[in-house]
């Protein structure tokens, strides 16, 4: 598989082993800080998980509530308060203190350990865990560390679980929103493109063979939503104030008397076990 991006090409191993422009690293590390400010909005608008997933990644990782996990990425808490239902000793992490505050106050009086870390950054010693889960963000992890750190993170037998959201709007909306992204810039960086799928997962050789879960819904979408979704991705947080209250009218403008908008979310779940832990530091 390749993958276009901005300069030329990309291979699966490219990606599996930290192949990252400069300029696409300055960039991804920017805009993964920039939801923190939106933790309300991002909260309030975002979906959440299917709880027949997360059932499906605790058996087959064949987890139980003396297991040990860690939530990379957690936000808000969305897929958290599915982990926590489970009664794991749960660790979850985001580099943003208003999405940990957000997340404790959703989650509050449970045993989950919050760290307000990057993944990069976060202490633990090696074979810690025996699930390592990331919920649409392990994208946000420097290429380098995001594979290795996991390996080494996970005991024997321990597995690697990352879980994606697609979106797709109904025509004509579909085709309409995808216009008004493209007339306000470039969203074609290559840390936008890298999706994780079980081919870049296979290509690090550090985990066996994934398997993948994928479940569709039909939803519709009030208006207040679709706005409140797009104005909390990374490319448009980057924007100008101006420039995103301009899209934000020009969204509403579209709806109109409709007030909502028809979408089809497809969640899926790529899980591996892991095969060996990467040697190296505890970065």
């Amino acid at each position: 598989m390749r993958l276009a991006v901005a300069g030329g090409w990309l291979t699966v191993m490219d990606v599996a082993m930290g192949a990252e422009t400069g300029p696409d690293r300055g960039r991804r590390r920017y805009q993964r800080t920039l939801f923190d400010a939106v933790a309300g909005l991002y909260q309030a608008s975002r979906p959440g998980y299917p709880g027949h997933l997360v059932e499906f990644v605790a058996a087959t990782a064949g987890l139980d509530a003396g297991s040990s996990v860690l939530e990379v990425g957690c936000g808000t808490g969305q897929l958290t308060e599915r982990l926590a239902g489970f009664g794991f000793g749960l660790t979850a992490i985001d580099l943003g203190p208003s999405m940990i505050a957000a997340a404790r106050h959703r989650l509050d009086g449970s045993a989950v350990s919050f760290q307000v870390s990057s993944f990069e950054d976060l202490a633990a010693a090696d074979a810690s865990f025996d699930l390592v889960i990331s919920g649409a963000s392990f994208h946000w992890v420097d290429p380098e560390v995001r594979f290795a750190k996991s390996a080494r993170l996970l005991r024997p037998g321990g597995w690697l679980a990352l879980l994606g959201v697609d979106e797709g709007y109904d025509e004509p909306f579909g085709t309409a929103l995808v216009g008004m992204w493209a007339a306000r810039g470039d969203t074609g960086g290559a840390w936008v493109t890298q999706a994780v799928d079980a081919e870049v997962i296979a290509g690090t050789g550090l985990f066996g063979d994934p398997v993948c879960r994928t479940d569709t819904q039909r939803m519709n979408r009030p208006a207040d939503v679709v706005i409140g979704v797009e104005n909390t991705r990374a490319t448009s947080l980057s924007w100008p104030e101006d420039i995103r209250r301009e899209f934000t009218a020009e969204v509403r403008q579209y709806l109109g008397p409709q007030a909502e908008a028809h979408v089809t979310l497809q969640t899926t779940v790529t899980m591996a076990p892991v095969l060996r832990r990467a040697s190296g530091g505890s970065r």
